[in-house]
């Protein structure tokens, strides 16, 4: 299966696994907890526990007006979703490129005057 790792402070990584619980669960450190902010079919997958376990905030979740609305903590993956089925697939290449670019910059994160200000993390 071909996936999209995206680790804190790091560039997006394509990458191949086996699709099994076991290899995604080594990926994001724990137990697997998928997400769909998006309109097409791409989970994105954290770790169950990443912000009580206070893994480091990774990246950005926006809404449509780009406004972060909720901080992904700890190393996730994202893979694509067949619509007439429970399980996980590789991304196509439209969606590997589309989310290589949306996860591209890491951010960093802390808290100002009550507000959550985000920033891009320029890396090497």
């Amino acid at each position: 299966m071909r996936i999209l790792v995206v680790e804190p402070e790091c560039r997006p990584e394509l990458r191949e696994i086996d699709g099994s619980l076991e290899s995604m669960q080594e990926i994001v450190g724990g137990l697997i907890q998928p997400v769909y902010p998006f309109d097409d079919p791409v989970a994105l997958v954290c770790n169950d526990e990443g912000k009580l376990m206070n893994l480091p905030a990774n990246r950005g979740l926006r809404d449509e007006d780009g406004r972060v609305c909720d901080i992904v903590c700890g190393t996730f993956f994202l893979c694509g979703v067949p619509g007439d089925s429970d399980y996980f697939a590789s991304l196509t290449p439209e969606q590997i490129k589309r989310y290589e670019e949306r996860f591209h910059t890491p951010e960093m994160f802390w808290g100002m005057n009550g507000h959550i200000v985000c920033l891009p993390l320029e890396v090497d």
